[in-house]
């Protein structure tokens, strides 16, 4: 193939995902076609599986999120199969760092499945109790502050993609467990990554303590001078601020932090999500890679799509969260697999119409669990 139709070929695959919303963006929610999108999703996805060290690893924590929240949202049992039969394979165990907020995400799937599953003794928490408790109660090299690196790796959740792996779990455990202490400590360790990470200015989360400013001229930059913020990163944090605040007790005392920066950071993307809907993987220089990119896009989506449909976003903003999810549905192939996706990384990268990873999925799932709650 020569460059030329390389180069048409590059062109139609980005009007196909990244332009697409300039003509559908005016377009209604289709709810039995979100349905049958999200169902293709979950069927290429369970017939490809991919993990990046195990089955039970965060990246299968991340899908198996979504498959929950489309089960909640759709209460088709299609759902339930896959989340049912991905944890008695996986035995109900976390993976195996205890000390590593990822290594707990797909306790998730186990505690949602548990909660609505009525056969006794199915599910086995004691996995996901011993992770818990070594994660907050035992000592480990980065709750000791010992390994000072320029990452940050002087406390537990160092790193903005945790916030979304570990809270919602301790989260929603101690809810279901009807446990208030597992509350307070994810709350206490939330707050060292906030005071750590969060760009109060921009409104959004550094993936590390690489992207942090201090004002030197050492400082990670974009090309066009602007702080690096991570699309995909932020989408982990305000995803996984809707996860919390889906389950946070409505009288917990902390609560009103998590709903202020739930909006904070609800605002700033809404105001630079690009015209065609779909998210760069810089957010604040978008001309870097300058097409749409889903697993970001996707968990922005949820995100927003759950602050409206819980009050906490003003309806007003439908129709942006409309476009998103237009945009990310035309990333979709024929077949199911969800395109456009950056692989497994920690800053922003391009993406490409081939490239998929069951996160992305995952991502996917959850925006359209959302919107399909639209009037």
């Amino acid at each position: 193939m020569n460059k030329t139709i390389l180069t048409l070929v590059a062109v139609v695959l980005l009007f196909n995902c990244s332009t697409a919303q300039k003509i559908t963006k005016e377009q209604p929610i289709d709810k039995a076609e979100v349905k049958a999108s999200m169902i293709k999703a979950l069927e290429w996805q369970e017939a490809h599986p991919i993990f990046a060290i195990a089955p039970t690893d965060w990246t299968a924590g991340a899908y198996y999120t979504g498959v929950t929240r489309a089960h909640k949202a759709t209460n088709d049992m299609m759902y339930m199969a896959a989340l049912k039969n991905q944890a008695y394979w996986n035995n109900w165990q976390t993976y195996n760092r205890l000390h590593h907020a990822d290594d707990v995400a797909i306790s998730y799937s186990y505690l949602y499945i548990d909660m609505v599953d009525s056969r006794k003794n199915f599910v086995d928490l004691e996995p996901t109790k011993k992770f818990l408790d070594a994660h907050l109660y035992e000592d480990d090299v980065w709750k000791a502050g010992n390994r000072k690196n320029e990452m940050g790796q002087t406390i537990l959740w160092w790193w903005c993609d945790a916030l979304f792996m570990a809270p919602p779990v301790l989260n929603l455990y101690a809810k279901h467990t009807n446990q208030p202490k597992y509350l307070d400590e994810m709350h206490k360790f939330y707050m060292q990554t906030y005071n750590q990470l969060y760009d109060e200015e921009e409104q959004l989360f550094a993936r590390d303590m690489r992207f942090v400013w201090t004002g030197s001229e050492k400082d990670s930059k974009e090309p066009n001078g602007k702080k690096v913020f991570w699309s995909r990163g932020n989408g982990w944090v305000i995803a996984g601020l809707a996860l919390i605040l889906d389950d946070m007790p409505t009288d917990y005392e902390h609560r009103p932090f998590y709903e202020k920066l739930y909006k904070e950071m609800a605002s700033k993307i809404l105001a630079i999500q690009p015209e065609d809907g779909l998210w760069r993987t810089s957010l604040l220089s978008p001309e870097s890679y300058n097409h749409g990119e889903v697993s970001g896009s996707g968990f922005h989506t949820f995100a927003l799509a759950w602050g409206i449909n819980n009050g906490l976003l003003d309806k007003k903003h439908i129709p942006a969260v409309k476009k998103a999810w237009h945009a990310i549905a035309a990333c979709q192939h024929d077949d199911g697999r969800v395109g456009w996706v950056q692989n497994i990384g920690a800053f922003p990268e391009p993406a490409s119409a081939d490239s998929w990873q069951n996160f992305g999925t995952g991502a996917f799932l959850m925006a359209g669990s959302e919107v399909l709650k639209f009037n």
